[in-house]
């Protein structure tokens, strides 16, 4: 039977984006890339809608937050796997309420009685069957992976704008896109940079031969512990992000919290760079989504016998950074307050989806 084989391989791709969570997970942090998770988890939703068994939309969100679940569960620290998943959600009320002739904006701008009074819209009206309703999902799904593959790019064209000759600027640990961004200015400005190794792991080290050797930028590594007297001399702080949380805070690599703090004293303005799909409408007092804690083995080593049985050692990944120490977003569709995240939320995820 070919739908049943359809619906084996399906289970299969699924069960190996499982476990490659899982497993990516495990490492030294957030640089198995949340761009790559991110269409990953987009190409397999589109594969889901494709291949599973459904009749109306109902069924399809159903299905999707299913699957949703166990995709969030497998690694609760990649908070992109939860927000792609958001994405197709939307997407899949927009096309339905485009399919029956009424614009799901107008349905999200009712009037504050309104609201009260019908208690939103009912799953019971998705359970409408029309046709072209799949054709329709997976064509906009297309068109979120084409918009996922050109981020990086938007991101970093903007770079001009906000970098100028001769400028001072630091950074922290390794992100993709801000090694982008500095590296785009780089082609029409000089200036110098300044990354900070980000302890125990050290992926500043990498940034920085990356930045020096592939883009010729000047480039000094300090130790986390020299931000604070470093930071008179810097002109702007331009860090990248693991997730932008629903209040304009930031969950970011460890040691950023510190960054911002002594940018904050100096009155250095603090430059996020952050694409679209890493925007969750969760709160930072979700503790246990929140905390990631590695082996602190980099730290100290299992030789340290003697001090190991003394003490206990905690190894976090991310700093929580509150959305009053950041300046401004650049995202791939410009650049935003902090202040403006609640409104990108609500464009981007609708209010129901929140808690999948």
């Amino acid at each position: 039977m070919p739908g049943s084989d359809k619906e084996t391989d399906l289970t299969e791709r699924i069960e190996a984006f499982l476990s490659d969570l899982k497993r990516g997970g495990s490492g030294t942090g957030p640089l198995r890339g949340s761009a790559e998770t991110a269409r990953e988890t987009t190409a397999l939703l589109r594969r889901i809608t494709a291949q599973a068994r459904w009749s109306s939309a109902g069924d399809l969100m159903e299905i999707i937050r299913k699957e949703g679940r166990r995709m969030t569960a497998a690694q609760p620290s990649e908070t992109t796997v939860g927000n792609m998943i958001r994405r197709v959600l939307k997407i899949i009320r927009e096309e339905y309420a485009r399919s029956r002739g009424s614009s799901e904006e107008a349905d999200q701008q009712e009037s504050l009685h309104k609201l009260l009074t019908s208690g939103g819209l009912s799953e019971e009206n998705f359970r409408q069957h029309f046709a072209p309703l799949k054709a329709n999902v997976i064509e906009a799904i297309n068109e979120l992976l084409t918009e996922l593959e050109g981020t990086t790019d938007n991101i970093a064209m903007q770079a001009l704008e906000h970098i100028h000759s001769n400028e001072v600027i630091m950074t922290v640990g390794r992100s993709r896109t801000v090694e982008a961004f500095l590296k785009d200015a780089a082609r029409k400005r000089k200036f110098h940079v300044i990354v900070a190794e980000c302890a125990p792991f050290c992926q500043g080290h990498e940034m920085a031969t990356s930045l020096s050797k592939e883009a010729g930028i000047e480039t000094t590594v300090i130790t986390d512990a020299a931000i604070f007297a470093v930071m008179s001399r810097v002109n702007k702080v331009i860090i990248g992000t693991q997730t932008v949380l629903a209040n304009g805070g930031l969950r970011a690599v460890n040691g950023t919290h510190t960054l911002a703090l002594a940018a904050k004293h100096h009155s250095t303005p603090l430059i996020v760079c952050a694409p679209m799909f890493k925007l969750s409408p969760q709160f930072p007092n979700e503790e246990d989504t929140f905390h990631k804690f590695v082996s602190p083995h980099e730290v100290l080593p299992f030789t340290e016998g003697e001090i190991l049985s003394k003490v206990n050692v905690h190894c976090p990944v991310f700093d929580y950074v509150p959305p009053e120490l950041i300046t401004l977003f650049i995202s791939n569709i410009g650049g935003h307050a902090p202040s403006y995240i609640y409104r990108l939320m609500s464009e981007l995820y609708h209010p129901e989806d929140h808690e999948l």
